[in-house]
């Protein structure tokens, strides 16, 4: 990942909240992946605009793929599956992802 992690959303949809996720959403670009997408399955829900991927081995799933308010590309990053981030230092924004 490339970026300043500072903030993160905290959703309250039954996806996101439900699993605990911590977003930290950057253009796409900015996600380089080290191992092979084919080790990934993917998930949508409700309106199928988001690709939940995961691992299809431990089912972790650290990211998301789908386009902001301007259609540009993006990824959510579930910052919670990132090694060494101290979650209590982040601003967490909430979004009311339930109401949508």
């Amino acid at each position: 990942m490339e970026g300043d992690l500072a903030q993160v959303i905290e959703c309250n949809c039954s996806h996101c909240s439900r699993k605990g996720y911590l977003l930290w959403f950057v253009p796409r670009a900015q996600l380089r992946l080290n191992t092979s997408p084919t080790e990934l399955a993917t998930y949508t829900f409700n309106k199928h605009v988001i690709q939940h991927h995961f691992c299809r081995h431990c089912g972790c799933a650290p990211f998301g793929f789908g386009q902001d308010p301007s259609a540009q590309a993006m990824a959510a990053v579930n910052v919670r599956c990132l090694e060494g981030v101290e979650l209590t230092t982040l601003k967490r924004i909430p979004f009311d992802g339930r109401s949508l």
